[in-house]
């Protein structure tokens, strides 16, 4: 089977040959189209507002999913007659200078080059000459009032990002997200809708309860023929009606994102009139009085981005993007604020996890560290950090462990039922272009791209503090855990950290968390000049690999808290960004 085409372009492209073309029989590239968006910059928001118009009767005469499916599809309906969509094509991407006259200019060239290709005579090709040449003239003179434009526009408040993205525009370099081809098992996929499919079953088996270790499943299947009874205390603070001014507090606190299966924005939901929201208020009530969950919330879109430094053929390269309904979010966040307001009045979360609460920040835990290991060298001490890595842990959170601990805080009624359904009969289908998947569930884990995940799990991994014996300290930024000791004795310490991790294994068979041994490292602290060993620390039947330096939320620390490898690290990354101005400088 022949593999390899070769052929011969028609076009010089500028040069004295005819380029030759060389073509991958065996990696089709498939046709991708985006999907057409709404471009809310050419919105008509009055018309828009006077159209949205979400009735009583349709959130109140009807069930919960024909409620919110008819609230969707007004909403739908007056997008489509006040906002105008994008093209789902994508053009070809030509330089960002590249204008009507360099497009005309080009055109003739091109037909004075077909010309002489059909007569090759002296007039024909001075014609060709003197077209090129005025064509490429018309390419510098755009070039150069393009970059003279671009650098005008430079101000303070520009990212260094946004620098970069328009240089390589400008340069012709457009970042491209298309998957192209994947290998399953060894066989290559090439179609979007088997590329789809073959991330969507990667992720779909990442959170099945198949990954469990056997005595974590066995105590699982135990556990649930337990019945959680919330049926209770319904005129708790947190069981109320959502009110008014709850709602119009979390559309204001949105931020442009994209929007969910129903295609809905918050963009849209801000520009509603009172009257709809109210309306709009109603529904949602309905939705936390009468314990119903939309079918229609339950479901999410899956965009895969490659990580960074991977092989893009390996459908386990793919971070899963999740797109949920921002209809449903709006809720979430109502529903997410008195569920932490009641957390932190009851002080059930440790005083020692940090992450995504309210005045607490990396800083708390950076500093934890780095106050503990410079008092242990003024005292002449050893200390040791062990930094953990959960595997997956957010795609296999146990959702029944979750509903245990939210009953263990005597939450009860509404609030902890509005979790529950939020978490049942989850689905998701990964879309590429404007090619999707066919639905594929999610078992276990908290949805990802939801309102409510970060502070249920951070909920289900609170209680791993707990574990540590008095000797050893532990900070938690939601799922970042580290632990430390600190004593003049390395075997002392040694043994410490040793029995807090056997408990922290010892929880974690219970509540359905695998450490990953691989990623999991430790490091000693230390600047005694004597030679000392360093400490063996078992995590199951594997030692702790030790490492001289560690990355931990954004800093790097090394063994000496000399702190040169993330000044070294800090430098090269900011000698990337002042390459810009190398680049600013030319003229052109």
């Amino acid at each position: 089977m022949v593999t390899v085409h070769f052929g011969v372009d028609n076009d010089l492209h500028n040069s004295d040959h005819f380029p030759l073309i060389i073509s991958d029989n065996r990696r089709k590239n498939p046709s991708i189209h985006s999907a057409s968006r709404y471009n809310f910059k050419l919105g008509n928001w009055c018309k828009f507002s006077s159209l949205a118009n979400i009735n009583k009767d349709i959130v109140s005469n009807n069930s919960i999913d024909a409620a919110v499916k008819n609230v969707t599809e007004v909403l739908i309906a007056a997008a489509d007659r006040s906002i105008p969509k994008n093209s789902n094509t994508f053009k070809k991407q030509r330089k960002v200078w590249w204008n009507a006259d360099c497009r005309e200019a080009h055109k003739k060239q091109r037909k004075a080059w077909a010309l002489f290709r059909r007569n090759p005579t002296t007039v024909n090709l001075i014609r060709y000459k003197q077209t090129k040449a005025n064509s490429r003239r018309i390419q510098r003179r755009s070039k150069r009032e393009s970059w003279e434009r671009y650098i005008s526009s430079i101000n303070s408040k520009i990212s260094s990002k946004k620098l970069w993205e328009r240089v390589k525009k400008t340069s012709g370099i457009f970042k491209s997200s298309n998957i192209r081809m994947l290998y399953n098992n060894g066989i290559p996929v090439t179609s979007l809708q088997d590329i789809a499919n073959c991330i969507a079953s990667e992720l779909s088996r990442t959170s099945n309860s198949s990954n469990y270790s056997v005595p974590f499943f066995n105590f699982k299947i135990s556990a649930e023929k337990k019945n959680l009874n919330f049926h209770s205390s319904p005129y708790a603070p947190y069981n109320t009606d959502f009110s008014f001014s709850e709602l119009k507090r979390c559309l204001s606190e949105t931020h442009k994102t994209s929007p969910g299966p129903d295609n809905i924005s918050y963009l849209m939901l801000q520009h509603l009139s009172d009257t709809s929201l109210k309306n709009l208020l109603f529904l949602y009530n309905r939705i936390w009085q009468e314990h119903s969950f939309p079918s229609c919330w339950q479901q999410a879109i899956i965009i895969p981005v490659l990580k960074p430094g991977k092989e893009p053929s390996d459908p386990r390269n793919y971070r899963p993007i999740a797109l949920t309904s921002c209809l449903c979010k709006i809720l979430e966040k109502m529903v997410n604020k008195r569920l932490i307001y009641y957390l932190e009045i009851n002080k059930i979360f440790s005083p020692f996890q940090s992450g995504f609460r309210q005045g607490r920040c990396t800083v708390d835990n950076l500093l934890a560290l780095e106050t503990e290991i410079r008092n242990a060298f003024i005292r002449r001490q050893h200390t040791v950090a062990i930094f953990f890595d959960i595997e997956k842990a957010y795609d296999r959170s146990w959702r029944f462990g979750i509903l245990r601990d939210l009953y263990e805080c005597n939450l009860r009624g509404n609030l902890p039922i509005f979790i529950q359904n939020f978490l049942k009969l989850r689905k998701f289908r990964v879309q590429i272009g404007n090619q999707f998947s066919d639905y594929f569930i999610q078992e276990e884990g908290v949805p990802q791209g939801s309102v409510l995940s970060v502070t249920i799990f951070a909920l289900k991994i609170n209680d791993i503090l707990k574990q540590l014996p008095p000797s050893v300290k532990g900070f938690l930024y939601v799922d970042d855990l580290y632990i430390s000791c600190t004593g003049d004795n390395i075997n002392f310490i040694e043994r410490q950290l040793q029995l807090a991790v056997n408990k922290i294994q010892q929880w974690s068979t219970f509540h359905g968390f695998t450490f990953s041994t691989a990623k999991t490292s430790c490091i000693h602290f230390c600047r005694k000049r004597r030679l000392h060993p360093e400490p063996e620390i078992l995590l199951g039947s594997q030692l702790i690999t030790v490492v001289d330096e560690v990355k931990f939320l954004g800093i790097t620390f090394d063994k000496k808290l000399t702190f040169r490898p993330h000044v070294i690290k800090l430098r090269k990354k900011l000698d990337k960004a002042l390459d810009i101005l190398k680049v600013l400088s030319n003229t052109s």
